[in-house]
């Protein structure tokens, strides 16, 4: 047996570990997680460690990074390691806090509504008898430490991982739970009742189903879910799903807006590694799906981050130069989702990248050591014509050109960072639906919320979930064509 020592934020601990393993394995097995967006292929560079000791030489992608990573370096014998200091997110996206009437609540004084998303996980404590939102908390969804993207933690559970997988989101509950009740002196085993919501994938892994129906064509699900399970012991609602690429989390979305319920044409976008979308128009509700990656939500991207201290998050141009504005004010440590779209936005003001997504110099410099590359150019325009494709061919499915949209909601935590001018300037969605844009924030978790609150509303989300009619888009010409029309950097 070897010894690992690792440092982390000034402290230190000592890991027994059998030699011949993966530095990420030795770690894993102490409970100690680091980010591994690519899903442990070695290509994000989001797990570079310094490293000493016994240990492999660097592998290919090690090379290629100029670092040594933690899911690529081997342990020969007694090494030592230093772990990057883990940053909490600075901008987790809450729903609507302000209270709501308890028309029919579920059982109990006290309940909490959860959204579970593929980056963050977050809960609302509500006080059943009034209605009132008491307290709010959010953190990082440990699966991120596994895969970025739904299709990676997909894989790690069909690999065996799916007890390890459904520990790490149910102690996340827990502990927001604990935290948000410890902030208003309640004994969180007053909580009764939970609404949990999320999309198809993350609701699998949390109730442990084998998600393999999920993984191959053609991707429909075996379970939708709309029942009561049993979450950190008490029982939890999980609302309906409306495919195995469109969740509750869309379904809850679509019944806070209430947009099914108005005379408008109605466009729903939740815009993350996977790109919902939801269409209402004369009383006909179309949803689909897109995978855009995971490069909005920092992840993929050569100096990317999530929405800590020092991401840059805002991006301008000004007398001529970019301009730019840091989470907490803290120095610039990278360049989370929002300003990224700022920041290629303002490159094509500048001309320092071109429609086609060619760059004028080798880096795009936004502050002392945060650059944008070539690949990350790249990654956005990837990301940025999945999500307009999907927007166009439902759009064309439904017979309609952008400009018949009366309301375009966005929803979800990137989307309430971004700026809708700079989404539009890119080509992520039509200009023309600037001005029709409404920002109704973490949705999913408002109408979680609304459901915690009006058990009557099952049978609306369940409604909702039933008649949304799912549009395929893989394999579907229209929208290929559409995806490499909206490559380039244009507006329509």
């Amino acid at each position: 047996m070897a010894e690992l020592r690792v440092t982390r934020g000034g402290a230190q601990v000592i890991l027994p570990f059998e030699p011949g393993c993966r530095l990420s394995e030795a770690l894993k097995a102490h409970g100690i997680d680091l980010l591994q967006p690519c899903g442990g292929r070695g290509v994000c560079g989001k797990c570079a460690v310094v490293l000493s000791g016994q240990v492999s030489p660097p592998a290919p992608a090690e090379r290629k990074a100029g670092v040594r990573l933690a899911c690529q370096a081997v342990l020969t014998g007694d090494a030592e390691a230093i772990l990057p200091e883990s940053r909490p997110l600075q901008q987790i996206e809450m729903g609507d806090a302000g209270s709501l009437q308890p028309v029919a609540p579920m059982p109990g004084r006290y309940g909490a509504a959860v959204d579970i998303g593929t980056t963050t996980v977050v809960l609302s404590l509500y006080d059943l008898q009034t209605g009132a939102c008491l307290a709010e908390s959010g953190m990082l969804n440990p699966q991120s430490a596994v895969a970025a993207d739904v299709m990676g933690r997909i894989g790690a559970a069909m690999a065996g991982e799916s007890a390890g997988l459904r520990g790490q989101v149910t102690g996340a509950v827990s502990a927001l739970l604990s935290r948000t009740c410890a902030e208003k002196g309640i004994g969180s085993e007053q909580v009764e009742s939970m609404v949990v919501t999320g999309n198809t994938t993350m609701l699998y892994l949390l109730t442990g189903r084998n998600p393999a129906a999920l993984s191959r064509a053609p991707f429909e699900a075996d379970c939708l879910f709309d029942c009561t399970a049993e979450l950190c012991g008490r029982k939890a609602y999980l609302p309906p799903c409306m495919h195995a690429f469109v969740g509750a989390d869309i379904t809850c979305a679509v019944l806070s807006s209430g947009m099914c319920g108005r005379e408008e044409t109605a466009l729903l976008c939740d815009v993350g590694t996977n790109g919902e979308l939801a269409l209402w128009k004369d009383g006909k509700l179309l949803v689909t799906s897109t995978a855009a990656g995971p490069a909005f939500e920092g992840a993929g991207i050569s100096c990317g981050c999530g929405s800590v201290a020092g991401a840059i998050d805002r991006v301008w141009v000004e007398n001529g130069r970019l301009g730019v504005h840091t989470i907490a004010g803290a120095k610039a440590a990278g360049v989370c989702g929002s300003g990224l779209i700022d920041a290629v936005a303002a490159a094509l003001v500048l001309g320092e990248v071109d429609e086609t997504g060619a760059m004028e110099e080798e880096a795009l410099t936004l502050a002392e050591d945060v650059r944008l590359l070539p690949g990350d150019i790249r990654a956005v325009q990837l990301a940025k014509a999945a999500i307009a494709a999907g927007v166009e061919t439902l759009l064309e499915t439904a017979g309609i050109r952008a400009r018949a949209v009366d309301t375009f909601y966005i929803a979800g935590g990137f989307g309430s960072h971004m700026d809708v001018r700079s989404a539009a300037a890119i080509g992520l969605f039509p200009a023309v639906l600037t001005q029709r844009a409404r920002v109704i924030g973490n949705a999913a978790l408002t109408g979680a919320a609304r459901l915690l609150l009006d058990k009557s509303l099952q049978e609306q989300a369940r409604q909702i979930a039933a008649s949304a009619a799912h549009v395929n888009l893989g394999g579907n010409p229209r929208f290929n064509q559409h995806y490499m029309d909206r490559m380039m950097f244009e507006q329509e």
